[in-house]
């Protein structure tokens, strides 16, 4: 096929063909001019013969019986270009059609038979391993992106570049071509890079030869990349440590947890070498896997880059514990003292005098915040604030001057570590003379529980900020809500305004659900607790976390037998179970598997949870595990805090975990989280068993037949006595009710509706009243209709949480709550259920 349109052709042939005739009539009347001396019949003879040529080559272009050689020749080299290249190339436009296909492209497509061609997202689209793939690529090509995939083909597929019986991989790429030409073209290549993952498997082989060799040396070795990393371990080393050999690859273990902390940060911390490789003899304690220091020499060996970047070190391990040859050695003075020198707790520096530092033990390292301190200037390493005071202790010192006051300091130019600096001086008879000692104790740890201490207090006002704030945001949405459903009662949805209005009342429910998890996470929201089974909630939930956890991660879902019953407000715990698989999905980029498990736990079974934390009882067990990008400690330290959060900027708000806290917390149940790098993350939600009242009818089946006795009929008669204080959200029910063929008397005041009833002689049928009013609140005014003997049903409608106010109240009071914000078809079904009861 042709790159250049037809038409842009035929243009460029006519106007060849003008040229070429206003060509031979310019010569034709060059030479009348010439001939002026022949008599003028043979002129206009001749100028006739030039002017039939001129116009047949014009017709014949036109027509298309003469073509320009160029053109044909462009393309025939461009066809072979392409055809030349080893892999299949396809050019499609901007609307994903193919322009031009070189020949492997065409044998992959259809066999290399005719028809119009597929583009490539047509081709593998309907195999669903690949589509997500497929997915990026088309989208790059819209976006107008370069981008690359690796498809992998079963051996069963029968997507086009698949081999028979065996996986093959394809490299796909899209590229956009001419994009200031003012037309959308793609270039699409597929490669076959089968044979290059057979010869990676190939070398895989040759060196597990090397691996075996090195498992069975009497020495321990290991390796590790520049970010420490450990990338192999012989099974010496690890039978010395206690490590499970099949646990210690694909880089799950770090340089820290073989080697003591101030061991690995010296073994990072080589002097580079550009273009060349470092070694270095050292005394390090490796640790056990049940935490004991075994002392060993490494033969340390580190290779730089041309630039000094580290990479790849190697290290071999002799043995330095008692009864080792080289025990003797280990006991002397010397290495004592050097081991008491790098393990001691504070850190301590040795400067000479032009202030760089001679050799520092970990904790000084840890201190300044870099891997390693020895060639560094003590003054680079901290804050400008207290330069000037450290340089002063640093003179002062070196004048001989004892009891050097210490001085603070921010460590490191971010100034994200605190601590204070003391310098005294030594004088031995080494070559270098003189030294300063400079003792650092980091105080980073506490000034941070400083402000963890004041972000709680910030965060119990922000809780205390949103329970009170929610009562009066609560009050405007209802009103919006309500006069919604008046004016949605009055439009029938062939009504221009009809859906303007429910755009109103959706976005008014969109706020009052952000209400909600705002008042979750400072656990003062309304819960409506039912009594269910675990089993069922998650059996309703498997499609729609199928559908969020998409197909490159497998859902599995165990149910235990015959499940204790549990109470808990049903859609906020399906939010936890959303938002923690959520997080699972987020967690496996390239797929994986994520695991529900339910069980009982009984009380002996929950002594050994969690000691002091969990009290003994009865739970049933919900547990989400991920096979994902797991959490180190320190993370897994703070994912409870309120807007702490790992994703991008824009991509979490940090309240996700503090919200499913919060929920399981007021539920009165437990959250416990375990990860491991590289393995994934387990949560497990303990949720304290439901025990019903012997001889009295279950709450589950008050529930159902609750549920199930709804009324359809909204309507009613009876008088009503509304108390609210707001005047929107009164005037919303009482038109509501009254719409519903109700009495209603109006009171906003505790105090006026005491009036109301003394006027009425308590012949009420039913109380409506706000919780929180001037003057006198709802619970008063409820205590007031007892102690009169009015026995008036009730209703308590209240932005608050009803546990918030019922614990105002004697335990033997009666009375329904409804929370705010409510809808008309919600206030109605409440008051028609309570007057039929």
């Amino acid at each position: 096929m042709d790159l250049v349109p037809a038409k842009a052709v035929q243009r460029g042939n006519l106007a060849l063909a003008l040229f070429l005739a206003l060509m031979l009539a310019i010569t034709a009347g060059a030479f009348a001019y010439s001939t002026r001396d022949l008599t003028p019949s043979w002129v206009l003879v001749l100028l006739g013969i030039f002017a039939t040529l001129g116009l047949l080559t014009l017709f014949g272009v036109v027509a298309g019986f003469v073509h320009v050689g160029w053109r044909r020749r462009e393309n025939a080299l461009f066809d072979a270009m392409f055809d030349a290249f080893p892999d299949a190339c396809a050019v499609t436009d901007a609307r994903g059609r193919v322009v031009f296909a070189n020949t492997i492209y065409r044998s992959l497509a259809n066999g290399g038979g005719g028809g119009r061609l597929q583009n490539v997202e047509n081709l593998y689209a309907g195999y669903p391993a690949i589509a997500d793939n497929v997915y990026r690529l088309s989208q790059a090509m819209r976006d107008g992106l370069a981008a690359e995939e690796e498809l992998r083909l079963m051996p069963d597929s029968s997507a086009p570049g698949s081999h028979e019986g065996e996986i093959a991989w394809l490299n796909v790429s899209v590229a956009p071509l001419d994009p200031a030409a003012g037309r959308a073209r793609t270039l699409w290549r597929v490669r076959d890079v089968t044979q290059e993952r057979l010869e990676q498997e190939g070398a895989f082989q040759q060196l597990q030869h090397i691996i075996d060799y090195l498992d069975h040396s009497p020495a321990g070795f290991f390796s590790a990349d520049a970010a420490g990393n450990i990338q192999y371990i012989n099974a010496t080393l690890a039978d010395r440590l206690g490590l499970d050999l099949t646990k210690t690859t694909n880089g799950v273990l770090k340089l820290n947890d073989i080697v003591q902390e101030d061991g690995a940060r010296v073994m990072g911390s080589i002097e580079p070498v550009p273009g060349g490789a470092h070694e270095e003899s050292l005394d390090v304690d490796f640790v056990t896997s049940d935490g004991k220091a075994v002392p060993a020499r490494v033969l340390h060996r580190v290779s730089f880059d041309a630039d000094g970047n580290p990479g790849a070190s190697r290290s071999l391990v002799l043995d330095r514990s008692p009864g080792s040859d080289a025990a003797e050695t280990a006991q002397s003075s010397e290495v004592r003292l050097a081991r008491f020198f790098k393990n001691a707790p504070i850190g301590i520096a040795i400067l000479a005098r032009d202030g760089k530092i001679r050799d520092a033990n970990g904790a000084f390292a840890r201190a300044i915040g870099h891997a390693s301190a020895r060639g560094k200037q003590v003054l680079d390493m901290i804050n400008d604030t207290a330069r000037a005071d450290v340089e002063k202790a640093l003179e002062a010192a070196w004048e001989g001057h004892v009891g050097v006051p210490g001085v603070e300091v921010m460590l490191a130019e971010d100034g994200s570590r605190s601590g204070q600096f003391y310098v005294s001086r030594i004088d031995d008879e080494s070559e270098e003379g003189a030294s300063l000692i400079v003792y650092a104790i980091d105080t980073t740890t506490h000034r941070a529980l400083e402000l963890q201490f004041a972000q709680s207090q910030k965060m119990n006002a922000v809780g205390q900020l949103a329970g009170g704030v929610a009562h009066d945001f609560n009050n405007v949405l209802t009103a919006v809500i309500g006069f919604s459903d008046l004016l949605l009662a009055r439009h029938r949805p062939t009504d221009p305004s009809f859906q303007d209005i429910m755009n109103i009342k959706q976005n008014a429910n969109r706020a009052a659900n952000l209400v909600r998890q705002l008042l979750a996470f400072s656990r003062r929201q309304t819960l409506r607790p039912e009594v269910m089974s675990m089993t069922d909630v998650l059996a309703d939930l498997g499609n729609l976390l199928g559908r969020l956890l998409g197909e490159k991660t497998e859902l599995k879902v165990v149910h235990g037998r015959e499940l204790w019953k549990v109470k808990v407000d049903l859609n906020q715990f399906e939010q936890v179970v959303i938002n923690l698989s959520v997080n699972a999905r987020d967690a496996m980029p390239d797929g994986g598997s994520l695991s529900v498990r339910t069980a009982n736990v009984t009380a002996e079974e929950a002594r050994g949870v969690r000691p002091g934390v969990m009290p003994e009882g009865e739970y049933v067990l919900c547990e989400i595990a991920d096979t994902g990008t797991g959490m180190p400690k320190e993370l897994l330290e703070k994912i409870y805090e309120p807007f702490f959060t790992t994703k991008e900027v824009g991509k979490g708000t940090g309240l996700g975990l503090s919200t499913v806290y919060g929920i399981i917390k007021q539920t009165g149940g437990y959250i416990f989280a375990e990860s491991e790098v590289g393995k994934g993350t387990t949560f497990s939600i303990y949720l304290p068993r439901h025990i019903e009242v012997p001889g009295a009818e279950t709450e589950t089946k008050k529930a159902e037949e609750k549920a199930e006795a709804k009324p359809k009929d909204l309507t009613g008669h009876g008088t009503i006595l509304l108390v609210e204080d707001e005047e929107a959200v009164r005037a919303f029910a009482s038109r509501a009710l009254s719409s519903r063929g109700y009495t209603v008397i109006s009171a906003d005041t505790g105090e006026a509706a005491l009036t109301v009833l003394d006027e009425h002689d308590g012949e009420l049928d039913l109380v409506i009243s706000d919780v929180v009013m001037p003057e006198m609140d709802g619970p008063t005014l409820l205590k007031e209709l007892r102690k009169r003997g009015i026995t008036t049903k009730f209703i308590f409608i209240s932005g608050y949480a009803e546990d918030a106010f019922k614990k105002n109240l004697d335990a033997d009071q009666k009375f329904a709550f409804l929370p705010k914000p409510f809808s008309l078809k919600q206030l109605a079904e409440t008051v028609k259920t309570v007057l039929d009861e």
